[in-house]
């Protein structure tokens, strides 16, 4: 995976960045795998704007996306890699040996024709599905379970991975990209490898009308709305604002959102970077 940069011919290609598209290998998804994705436009049932800055872009099919990988032992064939226009990474198209078709976030480094499996016995290479228990310590892995078959939640965006640092009884400890620490079940299945798509990170738009193209509208900031709009506005001038808060009220930068009695902070073992 590359990047191109462009001649500032215009305006909108002085800044453009995009990924080179290279390691895409077919052009029309898999039939029986997409259905059509409906756009709300951040409108309700009713047609009334719930959402603001939301509307138009372009249409789009959606894949479904294998993130149990619960065919255990049956081997399958990368098929194909293509692009998912509602996430980051590539995709990989499975041909499995019993004739089924699924697709899989592509892990950096796979090839069309690779064999995968998946399953507790099976080798830890790129691209295979297996319990944390069976993953060796010091791994890089992606799509992290946090139930058992509950189908991967963690570590699922381009370029992301995870690491599996050590184990504590049943669990493991793993190092995740926002840099918390946390233990997770060894019963939960995790992918080999980083999620391909590494340089996405590197991509800039250009200018505002592909931010269109993916549904994204016009953006308001609060400190030019007038008082009645927001709790930023108004002012002579140009005022700075004061304290950073939503519409609604609530401080934008520092204020601490999750739940004090959450069940789950008992896995966790070091909270993510400030």
């Amino acid at each position: 995976m590359a990047v191109r940069k462009f001649k500032p011919t215009t305006p909108g290609q002085r800044h453009k960045i995009i990924g080179t598209f290279e390691e895409i290998t077919a052009s029309v998804p898999e039939k029986s795998l997409v259905y059509g994705k409906r756009s709300t436009g951040g409108r309700n049932n009713v047609g009334k704007m719930t959402m603001r800055y939301m509307g138009g872009g372009h249409k789009r099919k959606f894949r479904f996306i294998d993130f149990k990988r619960e065919k255990d032992g049956v081997p399958a064939i990368v098929k194909t890699i293509e692009y998912d226009p509602n996430r980051s990474a590539r995709i990989a198209l499975l041909y499995y040996a019993d004739g089924e078709k699924r697709y899989i976030i592509a892990p950096n480094g796979l090839k069309v024709g690779a064999e995968l499996l998946s399953g507790s016995d099976v080798a830890p290479e790129v691209g295979n599905a297996l319990p944390l228990k069976n993953i060796p310590v010091g791994t890089v892995v992606h799509n992290i379970e946090l139930r058992p078959g509950q189908g991967a939640l963690l570590v699922r965006s381009a370029g992301n991975f995870a690491q599996l640092t050590s184990r504590e009884g049943n669990y493991c400890v793993i190092k995740l990209p926002s840099g918390e620490t946390r233990r997770i079940l060894g019963a939960c299945k995790a992918t080999v490898g980083a999620v391909g798509n590494s340089d996405h990170a590197l991509e800039s738009s250009g200018k505002a009308g592909r931010s269109r193209w993916l549904g994204r509208r016009p953006h308001n900031r609060g400190v030019v709305m007038n008082p009645v709009d927001h709790p930023m506005g108004g002012g002579e001038g140009r005022q700075s604002g004061g304290h950073p808060r939503s519409r609604t009220g609530l401080y934008a930068k520092g204020l601490k959102t999750r739940a004090p009695k959450k069940q789950s902070s008992k896995y966790i073992i070091e909270r993510r970077k400030k």
